[in-house]
């Protein structure tokens, strides 16, 4: 069952960050790493519905900034605006519109992804966040099999 899981959440995330440039890479780092970290008030839960459109209004942000128009977008949920509030400020560092227009390819196609996760098992209410929870756990973690064969005997046949 690990494996098949571990399979899944590998075609997920590959379909996500599928032709990133180096940019748009560090920001879906960044991204999925600050919502992995985001506590939100108490009595108000994060679900992937919440992510999904908090991301897509901060994407929607960013491409109307980039093009030369200043107009914040809002999310429907007060969860959602919470959310998109905290994770802008994060995202603010960098500016201009190269800036901009990375970030929302990279944001829009986390809340497709959000939305295509909750439409195989619409029971799971936060699938996407447990995803990257265990995405980046993974690729935090250091290799076991790496620290095992530097360990091993070695054999040394003449």
């Amino acid at each position: 069952m690990a494996v098949r899981q571990r399979q899944r959440d590998v075609e997920s995330l590959v379909d996500v960050v599928r032709d990133f440039n180096e940019r748009q890479s560090q920001i879906f780092l960044v991204v999925a790493t600050f919502l992995i970290r985001y506590e939100p008030p108490a009595l108000h839960a994060l679900l992937d519905v919440d992510v999904g459109d908090a991301l897509t209004a901060i994407a929607s942000t960013f491409e109307t900034a980039s093009r030369g128009v200043i107009y914040e977008h809002r999310p429907a949920s007060l969860p959602a605006e919470r959310l998109a509030g905290a994770l802008k400020l994060a995202l603010d560092k960098s500016s201009g519109s190269a800036f901009e227009r990375d970030a929302a390819v990279v944001l829009r196609r986390m809340a497709k992804a959000s939305s295509d996760i909750r439409a195989v098992d619409a029971s799971q209410p936060r699938a996407f966040l447990e995803l990257l929870g265990r995405m980046m756990r993974r690729a935090s973690e250091p290799d076991a099999s790496a620290e095992a064969t530097a360990d091993a005997p070695r054999l040394i046949v003449p």
